[in-house]
């Protein structure tokens, strides 16, 4: 089957990996996905077959458990692991005890009632839930007399239902259209009821009433929210929903361009399927946007993880390899990242393709921001963002520009540590900060605004990842001073010169507003919705999980310095000036976010200003602490101090300063002050200096009651030093001199 596969070479910003998981087991009834405990179900006549889907989707053979015979409509696994729940029909669930093998059933009447599903859940009052068209059963499980014992019962309507364990919210559609719904979520915290809310739905010309199906709804989890996605058919638009306490907030529209469409969610980017059009599309709800990061694109087959620059295979070999069609008939898209085809028996997993989302975009602050929220490939994340600095300075792209790179990476990787620390400073949320009351867009039922509210869970920080303008400056008037200094010999208006590439991002950027603002759905006639003073947005329940990889994919200064500054150093020395105007703001960006530099930074940078002849700034900058003392900046001191010898004082007095004594005598003997160091070495115990190195200097100014000096106290300092031959050789140069 050759159809739906993508032609070689092209461009996309997401595929799958192959192999896939490849389950085609003979006599099997169906595929199903077990999403709390991440197993592939395939149950044949007698046996349950299952596969753990772990960050890979490899081959392996499948585990079993023994079954009793009879229709199978779903199959769930209790949390712990240690029970099975089946749907046999629509009145009746089967528990069995994998331990034992005893069973127990939950029937309806099946002239009054309906069973829709079931699921297993952490929530302290219950271990499963029956949904039922005429509402909810909370049961308990017990193992031990393998019965089930009813808690309570939740009367309600519902047509169909929906329910992810990674958000552990259930929604029960009802209503003539099926636009009614009540939720609930079940979690660990306890239950917690949502207000009753209706979907959107387009009326079609001929004032007929489309009824909502339950594939055209959607629950995703990114950066620890809950959001809904409800495709209106008629409108041929999807619906954002998101979830709080008290309310649920419809906060945009995304355009659709096919009448079928699927949803996933990869590394908290929202994946948009347009099945028909056979192209995907991907969005980035963290800042509350809703234009597309990228046009739509195909969805590519890869061969090897391990390769991720490694181009499409051609079609004929992806047929050969898959022996299916991409976007088939068969294909089932799993929340989060997983697909079923099960006609073929496979199971994909989808992945971002990183790599060529930074390379479609110039906009280098925009995917510096995108690339550190990213938790998958923490190698290639901080491969490409090193990667684009250096792009950014080598191409002298405008000072401003650079300075917000340099902003994003250093207050990404002062927020991770602060994370990681546990610092009770780490700033707020946006959520947080904003005012306890606003005003709803009039005539509008879109909140655009994020709500007030404590988010349940860690905080995810909501604000731009440069952060700018919100941290408090930590940087002292002595930097400021330099900085400000340093730009009187620095051509600003040849280092903001803007390139073709600048003026395509800044017209992509001014696209991407108006196309966002352009998505917002204006609903006029409906009444506004708007989040109480005191809502909480609704945690998920993987929310703890956020931000425990953001130390992995932040850059650290030493990074910078050693893969952007060192490799980049060699290229720019024909522009001296530039680098160190980059240096200068790499350095202001340090002091906002609280971080020390390395001392291999200062000492490029003194190098760079002696390149220029620029020996009054490197005083300038040493004397008001712009340049932090340390060993290695000394010692380029005193290096430089060959051609300028004020500049060698400074690295001199430095090492004093720095109490490196060893250094600090070394250097005066270098400069022929051995009395000088020999009175220093005393006031310090200095023990580290050779002896010969001042016996020499003694000898050479022929001065015999020195000679006699040096001789004496380093036969006082160190006692063992009248065994060694030094101490022979010069009391018997002495002895001839006297």
């Amino acid at each position: 089957m050759q159809g739906g596969l993508s032609s070689p070479g092209a461009l996309s910003h997401a595929y799958v990996q192959h192999p896939p998981l490849r389950c085609d087991i003979p006599d099997i009834k169906g595929l199903f996905y077990d999403d709390a405990n991440k197993f592939l179900v395939a149950p044949t006549a007698d046996r349950i077959l299952y596969w753990k889907i772990a960050a890979s989707t490899q081959s392996g053979p499948p585990n079993s458990d023994p079954i009793n015979e009879g229709p199978i409509l779903s199959v769930r696994f209790s949390l712990d692991q240690k029970a099975i729940g089946i749907q046999r029909s629509s009145h009746e669930v089967e528990f069995r005890n994998r331990e034992t093998g005893e069973g127990c059933s939950k029937k309806c009447r099946a002239d009054s009632d309906t069973i829709l599903g079931f699921f297993w859940t952490d929530c302290p009052t219950c271990d499963v839930i029956i949904i039922k068209t005429s509402g909810l059963d909370l049961l308990v499980y017990e193992p031990q007399s393998n019965a089930l014992r009813l808690v309570e019962s939740k009367k309600c309507s519902a047509t169909w239902y929906l329910y992810t364990h990674e958000s552990r919210l259930l929604l029960l559609a009802s209503g003539m259209q099926c636009t009614l719904f009540t939720g609930y979520q079940f979690s660990a915290g306890g239950i917690v009821k949502l207000p009753k809310f209706e979907m959107v739905m387009s009326k079609s010309e001929a004032n007929n009433k489309p009824v909502l199906a339950a594939a055209d709804v959607h629950i995703v989890t990114v950066y620890g929210r809950i959001y809904c996605l409800q495709l209106d058919r008629v409108g041929m638009a999807l619906n954002l929903y998101r979830f709080y306490r008290d309310a649920v907030v419809q906060q945009g529209t995304l355009p659709v361009y096919s009448s079928r469409i699927a949803v996933s969610a990869v590394d908290n980017i929202i994946m948009v399927h347009q099945i028909d059009a056979k192209v995907v599309i991907l969005y980035d709800v963290f800042m509350d946007s809703y234009a597309p990061i990228s046009a739509p694109l195909p969805l590519l087959v890869r061969g090897l993880a391990s390769n991720s620059k490694q181009a499409a295979q051609p079609a004929d070999q992806q047929s050969s390899a898959y022996g299916g069609t991409l976007y088939g008939e068969g294909w089932n898209f799993l929340i989060p990242d997983l697909i079923c085809d099960a006609e073929n028996g496979l199971l994909w997993k989808l992945h971002l393709d990183l790599e060529a989302i930074a390379a479609s975009t110039s906009d280098a602050p925009s995917i510096l921001e995108f690339l550190q929220r990213r938790k998958s490939d923490l190698s290639m994340v901080k491969t490409l963002s090193l990667a684009i600095v250096r792009t950014t300075i080598l191409e002298r792209r405008p000072i401003t520009l650079v300075a917000k790179a340099m902003d994003i990476i250093l207050d990404s990787y002062s927020r991770s540590m602060k994370m990681v620390g546990g610092a009770a400073g780490v700033r707020r949320t946006s959520e947080q900060n904003q005012q306890s009351s606003f005003q709803p867009v009039e005539d509008s039922r879109v909140v655009s605004q994020e709500p007030p509210g404590t988010m349940i869970g860690p905080v995810i920080n909501t604000d731009s990842v440069s952060g700018v303008e919100s941290r408090q400056s930590q940087s002292n008037s002595g930097v400021e001073h330099g900085i400000a200094n340093l730009a009187a010999h620095v051509d600003r208006s040849s280092l903001n010169t803007s390139s073709d590439s600048d003026g395509i991002a800044n017209t992509s950027r001014a696209v991407s507003q108006a196309t966002s603002s352009s998505l917002i759905s204006d609903a006029t006639g409906k009444r506004p919705q708007f989040v109480g003073e005191d809502s909480q947005p609704l945690a998920s329940g993987t929310s703890m999980q956020h931000g425990t990889h953001v130390a992995s994919v932040a850059i650290s200064p030493i990074e910078m310095v050693q893969s952007v500054f060192v490799l980049v150093e060699d290229e720019m020395m024909g522009d001296p000036a530039y680098l160190i105007a980059v240096i200068m703001e790499f350095l202001r960006s340090l002091s906002k976010a609280g971080l020390k530099a390395p001392p291999d930074l200062y000492v490029m940078m003194t190098a760079l200003l002696a390149c220029s002849n620029r020996y009054a700034e490197i005083a300038l900058f040493v004397s008001n602490k712009i340049l932090e003392p340390s060993r290695e900046l000394a010692m380029q001191l005193i290096e430089l101090g060959r051609q300028h010898s004020l500049t060698r004082k400074l690295g001199v007095d430095m090492l004093r300063e720095r109490c490196l004594h060893h250094d600090y005598v070394a250097a005066l003997l270098q400069d022929g002050y051995y009395l000088e160091a020999l009175r220093y070495a005393r006031k310090y115990k200095v023990i580290t200096v050779q002896p010969s190195l001042f016996l020499e200097e003694a000898v050479a100014k022929n001065s015999t009651p020195n000679l006699a000096a040096v001789l004496s106290f380093f036969a006082e300092l160190t006692p063992s030093f009248k065994t060694t031959s030094d101490y022979s050789r010069y009391r018997h140069i002495l002895s001839e001199m006297v």
